[in-house]
């Protein structure tokens, strides 16, 4: 019975990614709607995501905090609690500010709620294929784009009310995430006591916290996931913009997202096979490089299938090295901890995804084009791999310490 539901686990987790990351990036398709109807500036609506970014950085420390002292089922389940209403709320705000306060952080402090606890306790119920398990659980945020958002759409132009819409999501995401809250639970004692006999002992394992917020390997843990999503960040939210200004067609252009989005979800699987096979470093040391160097090879790009190539290798790289930071964490701090450092790393990883897209459209306003997001997206890529190569050795196995030099 551990054995099977450990992959129910995985499978609430996916779920529950893929309904708070969706609901939040819907704002893209109630952005329109909303400023035809309210009179809002674009700009005041779209600082909603920023505010969720921000949230949800300070948000994810806390949650996964709360998650190592009381368990992961109590914080998805006030996540799921709080996403619902806010959304509810958002649907009947009235002024730009109260929107802006609801959704940029209610959303947010709701989204961030799920992460890291999930993560957390993905990891806690596999001994075996863990970066595999980590990696689906990451995949279900990259079904949001292609389930949430046209879901969006769909209810708008059904109803002919962003109102009604955004309040039957919020209805909706109750409806998913409050049951799927219940199926969460711990790992059975036993399982816990042989798991821990049986992996290396990790060497922040017993830290004060205070002292791992300061240790080399989380400050390597920490910057390189900041740089590679301030990596990152920038090219995928102005790539669109970026196509049209190639003189794509509108609709070609937002399929190019599209194929990075359906290509993430084969990428995270691929590198979570990967990285039980040939270790987690190497692997993610190898994806960034990758992405770096795509990055910088879309400044090349001129027809549609030059980007549809790119996006491939783009999408499925960044959504492959997403997940490896969450098993280094666990690696080389053990579990009792897992939430509160990988909440912590995932806080500073969120002011990079903030700083990309105002970095990209700073870099437009001042140069009348896109090539210097990408040439400075590129050498913060790079600065990510500078920053990965000095991760400390992984702690070793009792039987590997035994073995001769």
């Amino acid at each position: 019975m551990t054995g099977n539901y450990r992959w129910v686990i995985v499978a609430a987790g996916a779920l529950m990614g893929c309904v708070a990351v969706g609901t939040m990036f819907s704002l893209a398709i109630f952005l329109e709607p909303i400023a035809k109807n309210t009179g809002w500036s674009h700009a005041g609506i779209s600082s909603a995501m920023t505010l969720n970014f921000i949230v949800m950085g300070l948000g994810g420390f806390m949650w996964g905090t709360a998650s190592d002292r009381f368990g992961a089922r109590v914080v998805v389940l006030i996540g799921a609690v709080l996403l619902g209403l806010a959304l509810v709320l958002a649907s009947h705000v009235q002024s730009l500010l109260a929107f802006q306060l609801v959704y940029g952080c209610l959303v947010g402090i709701a989204a961030s709620a799920f992460f890291a606890p999930m993560i957390a306790t993905t990891m806690a119920w596999f001994d075996e294929h863990r970066s595999l398990a980590v990696s689906l659980v990451s995949a279900g945020m990259g079904m949001a784009p292609m389930t949430v958002s046209p879901f969006a759409r769909w209810l708008i132009t059904a109803y002919d009310d962003w109102r009604m819409a955004m309040f039957l999501i919020g209805v909706g995401a109750w409806i998913l995430l409050l049951p799927a809250a219940f199926l969460v639970r711990n790992p059975p004692a036993a399982a816990l006591a042989a798991d821990a006999a049986n992996e290396p002992q990790a060497e922040g394992a017993g830290m004060p916290l205070g002292k791992v917020f300061r240790s080399p390997q989380f400050l390597v843990l920490a910057f390189t996931f900041f740089a590679c999503c301030a990596a990152h960040s920038g090219p995928i939210f102005h790539m669109v913009s970026y196509a049209m200004f190639c003189g794509i067609a509108p609709m070609s252009a937002v399929t190019i997202y599209s194929v990075e989005g359906a290509a993430g979800l084969g990428g995270r699987v691929l590198f979570g096979l990967l990285a039980d096979r040939l270790g987690v470093k190497p692997v993610l040391i190898a994806g960034l490089l990758i992405q770096a160097a795509v990055i910088s090879a879309y400044t090349l790009a001129s027809d549609l299938s030059q980007f549809y190539t790119l996006a491939v290798i783009f999408g499925g790289t960044y959504g492959g090295v997403m997940p490896l930071y969450a098993v280094l964490a666990r690696d080389y701090f053990g579990p009792k901890i897992m939430g509160t450092v990988f909440g912590a790393a995932t806080m500073l990883s969120s002011i990079g995804m903030a700083f990309g897209p105002l970095a990209g459209g700073w870099a437009f306003d001042a140069f009348n084009n896109y090539t210097w997001l990408f040439i400075g997206s590129a050498l913060v890529g790079l600065a990510a791999v500078a920053i990965a190569l000095a991760f400390p050795p992984l702690p070793r196995s009792d039987a590997e310490r035994l073995q001769p030099a």
